[in-house]
C-alpha cells in the first residue's frame, strides 16, 4: 500500500469516528497497520474507536503503543487520560498521575491554560488519594505559575483560599512539611483578602485558628492570630475562647487570660472557657464554693477540658465532697485516656490520680483506701515525692496495715524530719493504736511546723476528747482545738459534727448544738450522724417544722436506698402525725436501705397497723421478730393481729412464744384467753359444743392467771364473766367446766362447776369488774347473764322465788345500762327481750324498749325482729309480719326474722312454710330453723301418695332435702338433748339415708326419753322403730327384746317380731309368729305379705310344698302381691321348675307395667339360662338395657351375662360395665369385676396391648371392693394371662410370686360368708386350681403338691382336687420324657373320668396320650372335650378344644405321617372353629397346613399373607406368619416381595424374621 492509500485510510477512519462508525474505524487503521505497524495515528484511531465502543483493554493499548512509538506527541497522552477519567479501569488509579504529568510536561511551553486546567485534574487526584504532600507541592506550583502569569489579587486569594480547604481536614494526619504550607497558605490568603471585616474573612480566621489549636507546637503562632483576629472582630466569642482554653489547658492562665475569660463571660455568661477560667481564678482566691459551681457551669459547656476537671476535684476536696472529686477526677482521666497525646499530659495524670487518691481517704472507708493505694501506685516516681509517699502511709493506715503504714513514716521521718505532713502521719498511727500521749506530741510538733492546717487542729481536738477520764470529763482543750480548725476550714463538717456533741453532751447548750449540727449537715449532706442529731434536737426543741425541713429536704435528693435515717425519722413524724399512707412509705423507703433493721419494720407494721392494713402488719412484724427474736414486743403483735384477722391457732402459739420467755406477761395471757373464748364462740355457731366447753376452760385458765398477777384490771374480769356467760345455749349435761380455785376465792385446786355454777360466777365477774369500774357495757352483760342464770332455772324446774329474783336483777342492771348510754340501741333491745320472758311478761315495756332501740339504731334488723316475736306472741300476725318484713329488708342475711316469717307461714298454712324454713337452714345454723324444717321434711316424706308432684319432686329431691334435715338436726339434738320428737325426725331421717346404726342410736335415745310418758302409744311406735332399725344392722337379740316390750296386740309389733326371730334363724318360732299374725291381720295386701314371709321361713325349713302352697294361697288372694309372685318364681327356679317359674313370670309381668325392670329382667333371664337358652339370657338383658338405658343395675346384668353365657360378645360386656360404672358408683363396683372378666374373654390383655386393660380394669376393682371375694379371683386369672402372655413374648414375667398371696386373699374374703355356699365353694375350689396351676407353671412342684394335699386333708371327697393332684405328680413325670407306665395312663383316666364334666380334665388327659405318642388315644379325649363342652354350652372349652385337636393333627402333619386323615381333621377342625367365631390361630394352622403340604405353592403364599398383612390378627401369630413367609418367598427366589415383607418386619420391630432374613440372604 502506497502511502497515498494510507494517507486516504487514516482519513476514512478519521471521518468514520466523526461519523460515529468505530467499527468502520478500526477497519481502516487495521488496514493501515499492516502496511504500517508503527503508524502513530491509526493506533490513536484504534484507541478512540476502541475506547467509543467500550473496548477500555484494546483502547489502553492502542493509546499506549502510540505513546511508545511518539512519547512528546499530545494525542496519545490526551486519549488514555480521556480513557482512565471515563472508565473505572483497573490501572486508572495508578497510571492517571503519571499520564498527567506527562501531559503537564507537554502543555508547559505550549499551552499554560491547558496546563493549569491538568494541574488541577492532578491534585483533585492527589486529594483524593489523600497525598497531602503532593497536593500542596503541585498546587504551589500552580500558584507560583499563576505570579508569573501576571495573575490579579483575587485569582491568587481563591487559589490560596482552596489550598486551605484541601488541606486543613486531615491536618493531624500530615507532616511538618504540608502544615507548614497549609498555614502559610492561611497566611497569605488572610494577607490577600480584600473585604476586611467581612464574614468570609472571620470565616477563614476561625478556620486558621481551629488548624493551630490542633498543632500544639504552634503555640506562639495561634496566639497571635487569636489576638489578630480579636483585634480585627473584638465582638467575636471564638478566638477569644480558644486563647482562654489554650491558657487553661496549658496551665498559665494569666491575668491577660483572666481578662479574656471576664470578656468573654460578659459576652456570654455560659460560656465555658470563661466561666472555667473564673472559676480557676476563685479557686486560687480559696473562693471554693464559687469555683466549684464556675467550673461546674464551665465544664456542662465544653465536657472536655482536662484542666477544669482537675480544678474542679481540687476544688470539691477543699469544700470537703469527696464523693464528687472523685467523679470530676475520673472524668478528667476519662479525657486524658481519650486524647492523642497522651504521653504529653502526664503531669495532668499525676494530679488526678493524688486528687482522686486524696478524695478516697478522705471516704475513710477500707475499700475506698484499698482503691487509693491502687492508684497511688500509677502515679509516676512516687518513691522520691514525700506527698505522695505521706498519703501512701494513710491509706495503709486506713486499710488496718499499720505496719506498713509505720514503715513508711519511719523512711520519711529520716529523710523529712522537720515535715509537718509527717509528724501528722505519726501522729494518726498513733491515735490508732490508742496511744493518745504519742498522738498528742506529734500533733502537736505539726502545728509547730504548720499551724495553719485545720486538719491537724481537729485530729489533737479528737486525740483530747478520746483521751483520758480527766481529759473526758474536760473537754474545753479539745472545743479549744475544734473551734481553731472551724476557724481555720469552714467546710470541714466533721469538726462541726463534734462541736454539737461537745455543746449537746458537755455543755447542755441545745440550741447551739442544734446549730452546729445543723452546720455540719449543710455542709456534708452524707453525715447522718449530724443530720440525725439536728432533727432529733429540732423535735425536743419542740420546732417540729424545722426537722421537717430538713428531713424532706434529704428524702427528696435521697436516691433509692439510701438516707435510712431521714426516712425512719420522717415515716414515725407522719405516723405521729396520723399520715398513716406517707408514714408507710417513708419507712418503706427506710427500710430500702437497711432490710434488715427490726425497729424499721415494727414501726412499719404500726404504720400499716394504723390505717387497718392487718396482713401487711402481720407480715412486718413477722420480719421483725426473725430478725430480732428477743423483741417480745414483735412476737405480740403478731399475735394480736392474727387474733384480729381470726387466726386464733396461730395467734395462740405466738402468745404461748411470749408465756415461755415471760411467764407473767398480763398482755400475753389475756391474748390467749381472748384467742380461746372467741374459738369458742366459733364453736358455738357451728354447734359444737364439746369443743366450745373446752375452749371455755382453756380460756378461764389463762384469764386466771393473768388475774393472778394484776387483779386491778377491770377488762380481765369482764373478759372471764364473758367466757363463764357464753355458754349459756349449751345442754347442762355437757358444760362441765374445770376453774382454778383462784377464781373461785380458794389459795389452790381447782374445781368442776355445772352450767348454773359457772353462769353464776360469770355473774361474780361481771360484779367485780364493776367495782374496779362502772361501764355500761358491763351492766348490760351482767343483767344478760342474770337473764341467763333464770332461763336455766326456768328449764331445770328449780324454785319461783329464784327465778324471779334473778329476772328483776337482770331488768335493774339492763336499766342502769341504758340510764348510762340512753343512746345504745343494744341495751335497749336486750331490755325489751328480757321484759319479754314470760316470768316477767311486761310487753308494754318490751315494746317501748324495742322501738327505742330502733329509733337509737335505723338499721336495726334485731330490734324488729324482736318486735316481730312480741306481737307474734300476742298473736297479731299481721304487725309481727310487717316488723319482720322490715327486718328483712334492713339485713336480708339476718336469720331470726327468717325464722320468724317461716313460722307465721306456719300458722296461716302457707304452703311456702318449707321453704322458708329451708333458707333459714341455708343461711345459718339456728335451733327453731332446724327443727322446723326437719318437722316439715319427715312430715312431707311420710306421705306417700306425693311422691309424683312437682312439689316434693322440688321440695325434697331437687333441694336434697333428706341430707339437709338430717344435717341441722343433727346440730340440734347435741344442743337441746331432752327433745324426744327431735330424735325420731333424726332416726327417721337417718334410715332415709341408709345410716341404720346412726337410726337406731337415734331411735334408743328417743325410747329412753318417752320411757315414764303417759303417751303409751307414742312410746310403742317408737320402740317399734328402733326394733326394727336393730334388725336391720344386724342385733336381732336386741331386736327380739324390743319388740317384745312392746304388747304385741299391733300387726307391725308381731311381724317386727318375726322377722327378728327369722334372722336369728329360730324358724319356728318366726313361723307361730307369723301365723299369729294371720290373725290380726285386716286387708288382704297385709295378709299377701304374711304369708309371703311365711312361705320363705318354710322355704328356710325345707318345707318346699308347704311353701309352694302358701305362695299360691298368695296368688290366688284378690290383690296378689308382686313380691309373692317374685318369691313363687324364685321357689320354681330353685326347684328347677321352669314351668312353674314361667307361669309365676306371666302373672308377675302382668302387674308390674314396667315397674321394678330389674327384677323382671333378673327373673326373666334365669328362666332362659335354666332352659339353657345361653343367647336368650343376653337377648332379654340386652332388651331390658334398651327400654331403660339409664338403669345401672340393668347395664350391670347385662356385662354379667354376657361373661357367663355369651363370651362371644365379650367386647359389648366390657362396654356395658364400663357404662354402668360411669352411670353409678355402687353398681359399678360390681361392674368393673364384670368388665375386667369380658377384657380378659375378648383378649384385651394381649402382647399387643400394653396398657393390659383387664389387670389394670380388675385392680381398679380390688381397690374399691377389698371384701369380694370374686375380685381376687379375677385378680388371680389377670395376672396369670399376664404371666402367660410375657412368656409368649420372651419377656420375664412380673407377677409369679403372686398366686398364693391371692388364694390366700379369697379364702379371707370368703369367711363368714354364710350365703351362697354352693357359690363361694365353687370360687374357692376355682381359685385352688388356679393357684394350682400357676405354681406348676413356675415350676414350684412341691408347693403346688402340699397345697393340694393339705386341702384335701380338711376334705378327701373332692374329685377335682384329686385331679389336680395328679396333674402335678405327673408334670415331673411328663418332663422326663419317659414312657408313663399303664397302671399310671389307668390311674390318671379313672381320675378324669371322675370329672368327665370338666373340658380341661380331658383336654389334660389328651395332651399327657400326646406326650407318649398316642395320637389316636389323644385325638379321642380331645373329641370327648368338645363334646362335653358343646353339650354344656361352653363357647371357650368348644373353641380350645377344636384348636387344640387342629395342633395335634398338625404336629402329626409336620412329621410328615403319611396319611390323610390327620390334615382332613385339621382342615375339619379349623373350619368348625371359624363358624364359631373369626379365629386367627384357625386360619393360620390352615395357612401352616398349606405350607407343610407344599411350601412353593401360590396358595401357601395367599395364606400367609392374609395374616401377615391383613388388619385384625395379633402380633404373636403375625410374627410367626411373617417368618414362614420369608422361607416361602426365598424358595421362590422373589427378590421383590422378600424387600417388601423385611420393610414390613423392620416397621414392626420383628427381630426374629430380620435375622432370618440375614441368615438366608447370606447363604
Amino acid at each position: 500500500m502506497s502511502s497515498k492509500e494510507v494517507k486516504t485510510a487514516l482519513k476514512s477512519a478519521r471521518d468514520a469516528i466523526r461519523n460515529k462508525e468505530y467499527k468502520e474505524a478500526l477497519k481502516h487503521c487495521k488496514t493501515v497497520l499492516k502496511q504500517e505497524k508503527n503508524n502513530y495515528n491509526a493506533w490513536v484511531f484504534i484507541g478512540v474507536a476502541a475506547a467509543e465502543l467500550e473496548q477500555p483493554d484494546q483502547a489502553q493499548g492502542a493509546y499506549k503503543k502510540a505513546a511508545e512509538l511518539e512519547p512528546e506527541q499530545l494525542l496519545a497522552w490526551q486519549g488514555l487520560a480521556s480513557l482512565y477519567e471515563k472508565c473505572d479501569h483497573e490501572n486508572a488509579k495508578g497510571d492517571l498521575p503519571g499520564v498527567y504529568q506527562k501531559l503537564l510536561d507537554l502543555y508547559e511551553s505550549v499551552d499554560k491554560q491547558k496546563w493549569c486546567d491538568v494541574c488541577k485534574k492532578l491534585v483533585d487526584l492527589h486529594h483524593q488519594e489523600k497525598r497531602h504532600l503532593e497536593v500542596a507541592r503541585t498546587w504551589y506550583k500552580l500558584i507560583k505559575t499563576r505570579q508569573e502569569d501576571g495573575a490579579d489579587k483575587q485569582e491568587l486569594y481563591e487559589l490560596w483560599r482552596k489550598l486551605t480547604k484541601l488541606l486543613a481536614e486531615y491536618i493531624e494526619d500530615q507532616n511538618n512539611e504540608t502544615q507548614q504550607m497549609l498555614l502559610t497558605a492561611f497566611e497569605n490568603a488572610l494577607d490577600l483578602a480584600d473585604n476586611i471585616p467581612s464574614e468570609d474573612h472571620q470565616g477563614l480566621y476561625r478556620h486558621f485558628i481551629q488548624c493551630l489549636s490542633k498543632l500544639p507546637h504552634e503555640t506562639s503562632r495561634l496566639k497571635n492570630a487569636c489576638e489578630g483576629m480579636i483585634n480585627i472582630y473584638p465582638t467575636v466569642q471564638y478566638p477569644l475562647e480558644v486563647i482562654s482554653l489554650h491558657l487553661i489547658e496549658s496551665g498559665s492562665l494569666t491575668d491577660e487570660g483572666q481578662q479574656y475569660c471576664c470578656k468573654l463571660v460578659e459576652m456570654n455568661s455560659k460560656s465555658g472557657p470563661g466561666l472555667i477560667g473564673l472559676g480557676i481564678k476563685a479557686l486560687q482566691d480559696k473562693k471554693y464554693e464559687d469555683a466549684v459551681s464556675r467550673l461546674t457551669e464551665g465544664l456542662k459547656e465544653i465536657p472536655l477540658c482536662i484542666a477544669g476537671w482537675c480544678h474542679l476535684a481540687e476544688a470539691q476536696v477543699k469544700v470537703h465532697r469527696p464523693k464528687e472529686a472523685i467523679l470530676s477526677c475520673d472524668q478528667a482521666l476519662k479525657n486524658i485516656d481519650n486524647h492523642s497525646a497522651a504521653g504529653s499530659r502526664r503531669h495532668q495524670k499525676n494530679l488526678c490520680l493524688l486528687l482522686k487518691a486524696e478524695a478516697l481517704l478522705k471516704l475513710s472507708d477500707c475499700e475506698s483506701s484499698e482503691e487509693a493505694i491502687r492508684i497511688l501506685d500509677q502515679v509516676s516516681d512516687t518513691d522520691n515525692t514525700p506527698g505522695l509517699l505521706v498519703l501512701q502511709g494513710l491509706a495503709h493506715l486506713n486499710t488496718g496495715a499499720v505496719d506498713k503504714a509505720t514503715k513508711i513514716m519511719e523512711d520519711l521521718r529520716t529523710s523529712y524530719p522537720d515535715l509537718a505532713e509527717v509528724h501528722a502521719l505519726e501522729a494518726l498511727i498513733h491515735f490508732t493504736k490508742k496511744d493518745y500521749l504519742q498522738a498528742e506530741a506529734c500533733f502537736q510538733r505539726a502545728l509547730e511546723q504548720d499551724a495553719e492546717v485545720a486538719e491537724y487542729h481537729y485530729q489533737l481536738g479528737l486525740t483530747y476528747w478520746f483521751m483520758s477520764e480527766e481529759t473526758r470529763k474536760d473537754k474545753s482543750k479539745a472545743l479549744t482545738h475544734f473551734l481553731k480548725a472551724a476557724r481555720l476550714d469552714t467546710y470541714m463538717g466533721k469538726v462541726f459534727c463534734y462541736l454539737g456533741h461537745y455543746y449537746r453532751d458537755i455543755a447542755g447548750d441545745k440550741n447551739r448544738a442544734r446549730g452546729c449540727y445543723r452546720k455540719a449537715f449543710e455542709l456534708d449532706d452524707t453525715d447522718a450522724e449530724s443530720g440525725a442529731a439536728a432533727v432529733d434536737l429540732s423535735v425536743e426543741l419542740e420546732d417540729t417544722e424545722t426537722a421537717l425541713a430538713i428531713l424532706t429536704a434529704v428524702t427528696q435528693k435521697a436516691s433509692a436506698g439510701a438516707a435510712k435515717w431521714a426516712w425512719l425519722r420522717r415515716g414515725l413524724y407522719h405516723l405521729k402525725a396520723g399520715q398513716h399512707s406517707q408514714a408507710v412509705a417513708d419507712l418503706q423507703a427506710a427500710l430500702r436501705a437497711d432490710p434488715k433493721d427490726c425497729n424499721c419494720w415494727e414501726s412499719l407494721g404500726e404504720a400499716y397497723l394504723s390505717r387497718g392494713g392487718y396482713t401487711t402488719a402481720l407480715k412486718s412484724f413477722i420480719r421483725a421478730s426473725e430478725l430480732n427474736p428477743d423483741s417480745m414486743y414483735s412476737v405480740f403483735k403478731v399475735a394480736a393481729i392474727q387474733q384480729i384477722l381470726g387466726r386464733y391457732t396461730e395467734a395462740i402459739a405466738q402468745y404461748q412464744l411470749i408465756i415461755k420467755k415471760k411467764e407473767d406477761y398480763v398482755p400475753a395471757l389475756k391474748g390467749l384467753g381472748e384467742c380461746h373464748l372467741m374459738m369458742a364462740k366459733a364453736a358455738l355457731v357451728d354447734f359444737l359444743d364439746g369443743k366450745a366447753v373446752d375452749y371455755v376452760e382453756k380460756a378461764l385458765e389463762y384469764f386466771t392467771w393473768a388475774l393472778q398477777h394484776q387483779a386491778d384490771v377491770s377488762c380481765l374480769w369482764k373478759l372471764a364473766g364473758d367466757a363463764c356467760t357464753s355458754l349459756h345455749a349449751v345442754s347442762p349435761s355437757t358444760v362441765h367446766v374445770r376453774v382454778l380455785g383462784v377464781l373461785l376465792g380458794q389459795q389452790e385446786g381447782s374445781e368442776v362447776l355445772k352450767k348454773d355454777e359457772l353462769l353464776h360466777l360469770g355473774g361474780r365477774c361481771y360484779g367485780r369488774a364493776l367495782k374496779l369500774m362502772s361501764t355500761s357495757n358491763t351492766w348490760c352483760d351482767l343483767g344478760i347473764n342474770y337473764y341467763h342464770q333464770a332461763q336455766h332455772l326456768a328449764e331445770t324446774g328449780s324454785s319461783t322465788d329464784g327465778l324471779t329474783e334473778l329476772l328483776e336483777k337482770s331488768v335493774q342492771c339492763l336499766k342502769k345500762a341504758v340510764r348510762l348510754d340512753s343512746n345504745n340501741h343494744l341495751y335497749w333491745n336486750a331490755l325489751g327481750v328480757v321484759a319479754c320472758y314470760r316470768g316477767i311478761g311486761n310487753y308494754a315495756l318490751a315494746q317501748h324498749c324495742f322501738i327505742k332501740s330502733i329509733q337509737a339504731e335505723q338499721i336495726n334488723a334485731a330490734a324488729w325482729t324482736n318486735l316481730g316475736v312480741l306481737y307474734l306472741a300476742t298473736e297479731n300476725i299481721e304487725q309481727a309480719h310487717e316488723a319482720f318484713k322490715m327486718a328483712q329488708s334492713l339485713d336480708p342475711s339476718y336469720l331470726l326474722c327468717w325464722i320468724g316469717q317461716a313460722l307465721i307461714a306456719e300458722t296461716v298454712g302457707s304452703y311456702d312454710t318449707m321453704d322458708l324454713f329451708r333458707h333459714t337452714t341455708e343461711l345459718s345454723m339456728h335451733t327453731e330453723g332446724a327443727i322446723g324444717y326437719a318437722y316439715w321434711v319427715c312430715t312431707t316424706l311420710q306421705d306417700k301418695s306425693n311422691r309424683e308432684t312437682e312439689l316434693y319432686k322440688y321440695n325434697i329431691l331437687q333441694m336434697n332435702a333428706v341430707p339437709a334435715a338430717q344435717g341441722v338436726l343433727c346440730k340440734y339434738v347435741e344442743r337441746i338433748q331432752n327433745y324426744a320428737p327431735a330424735f325420731t325426725m333424726l332416726g327417721y331421717l337417718n334410715e332415709h339415708l341408709q345410716l341404720r346404726r346412726e337410726a337406731a342410736e337415734a331411735y334408743q335415745r328417743a325410747t329412753s326419753l318417752l320411757h315414764s310418758t303417759e303417751d303409751q302409744h307414742t312410746y310403742s311406735v317408737t320402740v317399734r322403730n328402733w326394733g326394727r332399725l336393730l334388725c336391720s344392722i344386724g342385733e336381732y337379740d336386741k331386736a327380739v327384746e324390743a319388740f317384745k316390750s312392746t304388747p304385741l296386740e299391733e300387726l307391725e309389733d308381731i311381724v317386727g317380731l318375726a322377722l327378728a326371730l327369722f334372722m336369728k334363724e329360730l324358724y319356728k318360732e318366726s313361723s307361730k309368729a307369723y301365723e299369729r299374725a294371720l290373725t290380726v291381720v285386716k286387708s288382704e295386701q297385709d295378709k299377701a305379705h304374711v304369708l309371703t314371709a311365711l312361705a320363705i321361713t318354710e322355704y328356710k325349713q325345707g318345707q318346699m310344698d308347704t311353701a309352694k302352697s302358701l305362695l299360691f294361697k298368695c296368688s290366688i288372694l284378690k290383690e296378689p302381691t308382686i313380691e309373692s309372685l317374685q318369691a313363687l318364681c324364685a321357689l320354681g327356679l330353685a326347684m328347677q321348675d321352669a314351668t312353674l317359674s314361667k307361669a309365676a313370670l306371666n302373672e308377675f309381668l302382668k302387674h308390674t307395667k314396667h315397674k321394678n325392670d330389674y327384677h323382671r329382667c333378673l327373673l326373666t333371664s334365669a328362666i332362659c339360662a335354666l332352659q339353657g337358652r345361653s343367647v336368650a339370657v343376653q337377648r332379654q338383658a340386652a332388651k331390658a338395657v334398651h327400654s331403660n338405658p339409664a338403669d345401672p343395675a340393668l347395664w350391670s346384668l347385662l356385662s354379667r351375662v354376657v361373661a357367663q353365657y355369651t363370651q362371644r360378645n365379650a367386647k359389648g360386656g366390657a362396654v356395658a360395665g364400663a357404662v354402668a360404672h360411669v352411670l353409678d358408683a355402687n353398681h359399678g363396683k360390681k361392674a368393673l369385676l364384670y368388665t375386667a372378666i369380658n377384657q380378659l374373654a375378648m383378649g384385651s390383655g394381649t402382647a399387643e396391648d400394653e396398657k393390659n386393660i383387664s389387670l389394670k380394669t380388675i385392680q381398679k376393682a380390688a381397690f374399691l371392693s377389698p371384701d369380694d371375694p370374686a375380685v381376687w379371683a379375677g385378680l388371680m386369672a389377670a395376672c396369670h394371662a399376664d404371666d402367660k402372655l410375657a412368656l409368649v413374648n420372651n419377656i420375664q414375667p412380673k407377677r409369679v410370686d403372686l398366686h398364693l398371696a391371692l388364694l390366700s386373699a379369697v379364702s379371707a374374703s370368703l369367711k363368714d360368708k354364710d350365703i351362697l355356699q354352693n357359690y363361694n365353694q365353687s370360687l374357692e375350689k376355682w381359685s385352688l386350681s388356679q393357684a394350682v396351676t400357676g405354681l406348676i407353671d413356675t415350676g414350684r412342684i412341691s408347693e403346688a403338691e402340699s397345697l393340694c394335699t393339705k386341702n384335701l386333708k380338711s376334705n378327701p371327697d373332692q374329685p377335682a382336687v384329686i385331679l389336680l393332684l395328679r396333674q402335678v405328680q405327673c408334670k415331673s413325670l411328663l418332663e422326663s420324657q419317659k414312657p408313663l407306665p399303664d397302671a399310671v395312663l389307668e390311674e390318671l383316666q379313672k381320675t378324669v373320668m371322675s370329672n368327665s364334666t370338666s373340658v380341661p380334665a380331658w383336654q389334660w388327659l389328651a395332651q399327657v396320650y400326646q406326650s407318649q405318642g398316642m395320637m389316636g388315644a389323644a385325638e379321642m379325649c380331645y373329641r370327648k372335650s368338645l363334646q362335653v363342652a358343646s353339650q354344656q354350652g361352653n363357647w371357650s372349652g368348644k373353641l380350645s378344644s377344636l384348636l387344640k385337636l387342629a395342633l395335634l393333627a398338625l404336629e402329626v402333619c409336620m412329621a410328615n405321617v403319611s396319611s390323610d386323615h390327620w390334615s382332613s381333621l385339621l382342615q375339619e377342625a379349623t373350619s368348625e372353629a371359624l363358624k364359631v367365631c373369626f379365629c386367627p390361630l384357625a386360619v393360620f394352622l390352615q395357612a401352616l397346613l398349606q405350607f407343610n403340604r407344599k411350601m412353593g405353592a401360590r396358595e401357601t403364599r395367599r395364606l400367609l399373607e392374609k395374616v401377615v398383612y391383613q388388619p385384625g390378627y395379633p402380633n404373636s401369630i403375625v410374627s410367626t406368619a411373617r417368618w414362614y413367609l420369608l422361607r416361602h418367598l426365598y424358595a421362590k427366589n422373589d427378590q421383590e416381595l422378600i424387600d417388601v415383607l423385611v420393610k414390613n418386619a423392620e416397621a414392626h420391630s420383628d427381630k426374629r424374621t430380620l435375622e432370618l432374613n440375614e441368615k438366608l440372604s447370606s447363604q
